[in-house]
């Protein structure tokens, strides 16, 4: 085996160990009460930090709310949250946040995110597909800065808008484009 190779294959190694070890530290311990109550926080810290997430949430048919999110990767990487789907203060359901990427990446970092979906067609799809992997299916816009600059409560015409918040750790860029999102027991 040459040296390449080992290195190759150490990485590997100490990124499926630094994944999981904090994917299960961090993100499937809570109870869902424990969920609902961040989930609730989660959405009150978007509010302060983005007061138009608050104008979006009272047009949005339903809005699921990832309250943590963990992400690790070297070279190969993963992230893995949970979260509640609600309507109004109701939750409905309970789902799960999954992606995998690889290339160049090193680092661990948490964050989490809301999507509003604004149609009955992005619930749904929601609904009756076995996970939506977003990218595929309704249309889904990340909401930053730069486009919050050009919305209003007239100009939202998508199916869902998603804001990521609270990002903590060192790792460069966040993006949810690939992530699936399935429903989960509680």
């Amino acid at each position: 085996m040459t040296q390449l190779m080992r290195f190759f294959l150490s990485i590997v190694l100490a990124t499926a160990f630094l994944a999981s070890a904090s994917l299960v530290n961090n993100a499937g311990a809570a109870t869902a009460e424990d969920l609902n109550a961040d989930s609730r926080q989660a959405l009150q810290t978007l509010y302060k930090t983005n007061p138009f997430s608050e104008t979006i949430s009272h047009k949005a048919k339903a809005v699921l709310v990832f309250p943590n999110i963990v992400k690790a990767g070297l070279v190969f990487g993963g992230s893995y949250g949970e979260g509640v789907l609600m309507k109004g203060t109701k939750v409905e359901d309970y789902y799960n946040s999954v992606s995998g990427s690889w290339g160049l990446q090193a680092g661990a970092q948490s964050y989490g995110y809301v999507v509003f979906l604004m149609t009955d067609k992005a619930l749904k799809y929601l609904a009756e597909t076995k996970g939506w992997e977003v990218g595929v299916g309704p249309t889904v816009v990340v909401v930053d800065e730069g486009v919050a600059k050009n919305l209003s409560s007239s100009t939202l015409k998508d199916d869902a808008y998603a804001f990521i918040f609270d990002q903590q750790g060192l790792m460069a860029g966040i993006s949810i484009e690939g992530t699936k999102i399935s429903k989960i027991k509680r």
